[in-house]
């Protein structure tokens, strides 16, 4: 731009800006949902969901892996709707991976107040996206725009949660899943990411501690580090009920960081299919980036799990006449 007066510089600074903003509404808008959606028809939503997600936190931190992972498997079925907070034997809420997540006396606690100061305005499925949202930044993770307008889905089935990935599940059956969803493998390895908080209970990996492999002098799946083996078997013994839980992100499963990738690294995967982000090539790479400081082949993964959770919060969402909005979340109207 030299030779260009500084106002006319400023004007096309301005221009460019303004185009770039409604370029990401314009995507938003295909979509269906958009940022401030609420904020003429109800402004403080987003402050009540954020305030309710606090409260509950202060007295129970385990609401915050909760909500995150309930927000995930409720996009992956269905679409972002909603379903995975309905009640009823044959739900979604009644299945395994689903059933024991913390949190759900969260999202009707919010819907309650937002009831009382907006009726039937706030969808369910956009509760649960802003408090997945504000779960990240009460574990020291980042803030970002989450955009809203989703309404909420009328169908909640079980059978449907086998478009979940699974916690034994090979590195290409999970591409294929994101891929079914608008999901790449950098999408996979960083929403995954999201396991540096949480826990997970024995029964869904303690099969890798226990006669898994004859090459491993301890019988334990030779990706674990072996010195880790006997920490994970005085955890979850082999004569034990499987219920009880275990840190995802040994050493720092209470802050949102990166040292989830970096137990990857060292051998200390909880699960097989997160361990195997580090065995697979095609994604150990993008691992590792998240691993490399600030280097010109870094890759920043708070700024990069913003942009995937935004990218998910999209699929298959419900807008305009679709759906409804919810008088209250577990049940239709």
């Amino acid at each position: 731009m030299e030779g260009i007066s500084c106002s006319l510089k400023t004007s096309i600074w301005a221009l460019l800006l303004l185009n770039l903003g409604f370029v990401a509404t314009l995507v938003h808008g295909q979509l269906g949902t958009r940022f401030g959606f609420y904020s003429s028809t109800c402004p403080r939503a987003e402050d009540i969901v954020s305030s309710t997600v606090e409260s509950h936190f202060k007295s129970n931190p385990a609401i915050a892996p909760g909500l995150l992972r309930m927000h995930f498997h409720d996009c992956f079925v269905q679409g972002c709707d909603g379903s995975v907070l309905i009640d009823g034997p044959n739900t979604e809420k009644s299945t395994v991976p689903n059933s024991g997540i913390p949190g759900y006396d969260v999202i009707d606690a919010a819907k309650t107040q937002l009831e009382a100061a907006c009726p039937g305005v706030v969808s369910c499925a956009d509760i649960l996206a802003l408090a997945a949202r504000d779960s990240v930044v009460l574990t020291k993770g980042i803030k970002w725009q989450v955009p809203t307008g989703r309404r909420d889905g009328r169908v909640s089935l079980a059978s449907d949660v086998s478009s979940l990935p699974g916690p034994a599940e090979s590195i290409d059956s999970q591409k294929q899943k994101f891929a079914a969803k608008g999901l790449n493998t950098q999408d996979l390895v960083t929403l995954v990411g999201g396991h540096t908080i949480g826990t997970a209970a024995c029964q869904f990996f303690s099969y890798r501690l226990y006669n898994f492999s004859a090459t491993s002098l301890n019988g334990a799946d030779p990706n674990i580090n072996s010195a880790f083996v006997p920490q994970l078997q005085a955890l979850c013994p082999q004569t034990g009920d499987g219920v009880k839980r275990v840190d995802l992100d040994t050493g720092s499963s209470a802050r949102f960081d990166t040292n989830f990738f970096a137990n990857l690294r060292n051998g200390r995967g909880i699960l097989e299919s997160d361990q195997k982000l580090w065995t697979d090539p095609s994604t150990r790479t993008i691992v590792q980036r998240f691993l490399a400081g600030k280097g010109p082949q870094s890759l920043n993964f708070n700024g990069e799990f913003a942009k995937s959770m935004v990218k998910m919060s999209n699929i298959g969402v419900k807008t305009g006449t679709q759906g409804e909005i919810r008088k209250v979340c577990t049940t239709i109207n």
